[in-house]
């Protein structure tokens, strides 16, 4: 198993590895909407909807990767209601459609309001 880092995500904020590859897949963690280059994080779903989505793009790139082997994502929301204007964001990322699982929890790190973490092929 090998970790990855990408200096064009956030850096993790715990105890964790942005991503772990092994001999065929990428295991990514959960990549918040936090832009990489200021720390800051947007206040509207659409906008961390798309900075999550470049966070995870750019650790499947340093993983060797990318959005087309994308396999399975789990996307978490702090608002269900939030659940359309996510997809709107999400469907012009994952456009091959990967099988996914999403969810409404009570809240997520840093207050974001979506998180996601994917499966894919190396």
């Amino acid at each position: 198993m090998n970790t990855v880092e990408s200096k064009n995500a956030p850096k993790a904020i715990g105890p964790y590895s942005q991503a772990i590859i092994t001999s065929s897949f990428v295991f990514t963690s959960g990549q918040l909407p936090v832009n990489p280059e200021t720390g800051e994080m947007a206040k509207e779903i659409k906008e961390q909807a798309e900075q999550s989505c470049k966070n995870v793009g750019a650790v499947l790139e340093a993983a060797g990767s990318g959005f087309e082997k994308v396999i399975k994502t789990t996307c978490f929301l702090a608002e269900i209601a939030d659940f359309a204007s996510f997809n709107e964001v999400y469907a012009k990322y994952f456009v091959s459609k990967p099988a996914r699982s999403c969810f409404a929890v009570k809240d997520l790190p840093k207050g974001a309001l979506c998180e996601i973490e994917c499966v894919a092929e190396v």
